[in-house]
């Protein structure tokens, strides 16, 4: 899921920050330290709860005991990587190197994502909201939501970023295009579901099959939970129901 690893980013000033906190791999800690060339870092803002973001943290914070950790709260999840998080929230304005960045929520993916916003140079510290070359992965309620993602990329879009520095694959220079095709990719797949219940399909597995075709098993897990976000986000704006495992449309 993480293709060839994660990216942290560190931002070098007055205010030395990391953004994301990696999983604690001793080499990454190596690269943190030399790329800081001896100054002090001084915090690591994590964009969201997933172990390879923020597992890293009670690792760092051995190393570098003068690093503070911020993060966006889920309750659920914040306990289980051994430091004291700071909390930040939507429209936070926070001193990171020798400027400032805002912090713009943007679930889906997670509940608690946040994207880094710094506008002078309109560049998007983007987490896991986009990567290029693949889509995002969007779980079913209560871990994610697919409404609020898509909402989430129309936020980033409204911003007009250069840029998105994304926690995985390469840099996303003129990010618009890769932004619009995943909103019409989600549209696209929620038709194809639509299409699915009208044809008599009622069980995820039933539309999985239809809609997707030459999946591994690992990937037809994905593709069920895929589903089932699609569905979630149907029957919230009430446009699909499900009883007992059950699904079917509703009309208009």
């Amino acid at each position: 899921m993480t293709g060839e690893g994660n990216w942290t980013w560190l931002i070098r000033g007055r205010v030395p920050t990391l953004v994301d906190a990696g999983v604690g791999d001793p080499r990454h800690l190596d690269a943190v330290a030399a790329a800081l060339n001896g100054d002090e870092l001084a915090q690591v803002i994590v964009t969201h709860g997933h172990s390879d973001h923020a597992s890293g943290a009670a690792a760092i914070a051995e190393r570098m005991p003068g690093a503070r950790f911020l993060k966006m709260p889920w309750r659920e999840r914040d306990n289980r990587w051994g430091v004291s998080w700071t909390p930040i929230a939507d429209g936070d304005t926070i001193a990171a190197g020798d400027a400032s960045i805002s912090m713009v929520h943007t679930p889906g993916h997670a509940p608690d994502h946040l994207c880094l916003w710094h506008e002078e140079t309109r560049t998007v510290f983007g987490g896991d909201l986009a990567i290029t070359g693949t889509t995002v992965y969007v779980p079913p309620a209560p871990l994610g939501d697919l409404a609020d993602y898509l909402a989430s990329l129309e936020r980033v879009l409204a911003l007009n970023p250069l840029r998105i520095l994304p926690a995985h694959g390469a840099v996303i220079d003129n990010p618009e295009p890769l932004l619009r095709g995943y909103i019409a990719h989600r549209r696209k797949r929620e038709s194809q579901i639509i299409e699915a219940l009208r044809l008599g399909d009622r069980r995820i597995d039933a539309i999985v099959s239809r809609v997707y075709e030459g999946l591994t098993d690992e990937l037809l897990s994905r593709a069920s939970e895929t589903v089932a976000a699609h569905l979630q986000k149907l029957e919230r704006e009430g446009r699909a129901a499900c009883s007992d495992d059950v699904w079917h449309i509703i009309e208009p």
